[in-house]
């Protein structure tokens, strides 16, 4: 094998590598919309006693004692979730954050799909999965999926 080549497989080698990592960094956080069939992957009613659950949202955390991003996630979600739990003429909103440790329920990993830490599912409350985020969540689509199911709830 030439030099010239070998220069070549490893350019090539690394140029795969870039852009499959450019792609999975692209999906990383974004909101993906879950469809509305009930399945044991859309409800999670049965992962924690009602009181866990917000009364309008939960954002519901899967993590793992060694996820570095785990931290920085849940302050994320406790101040969205503190944000969006005010009075309005309907009532109190309330929106809670609820962390699932995957090392402890490793069951729930297959259950749900869950292929990075942290996970998020945004579920209404009717304990129904209606967003998922794969890695820390963005900002604005965190709040704008929020809203959407607080608008649903209290139009």
């Amino acid at each position: 094998m030439t030099v010239a080549l070998s220069l070549a497989i490893v350019a090539g080698v690394l140029a795969v590598a870039t852009i499959l990592g450019l792609l999975l960094r692209s999906r990383t956080g974004r909101a993906r919309v879950v469809t509305s069939r009930v399945s044991d992957a859309t409800t999670v009613a049965d992962l924690a006693d009602r009181e866990a659950f917000g009364t309008a949202a939960t954002l519901l955390q899967f993590s793992t004692p060694t996820c570095a991003r785990c931290p920085a996630t849940t302050r994320q979600l406790d101040a969205v979730a503190a944000l969006k739990s005010t009075t309005t003429t309907h009532g109190p909103v309330r929106v809670r954050r609820l962390d699932i440790d995957l090392a402890e329920r490793p069951e729930l990993a297959r259950r749900f799909d869950v292929m990075q830490t942290p996970t998020v599912l945004l579920v209404d409350g009717t304990q129904t999965v209606r967003a998922r985020f794969g890695g820390p969540p963005r900002q604005p689509e965190l709040i704008a999926a929020l809203d959407a199911v607080l608008t649903e709830e209290h139009p």
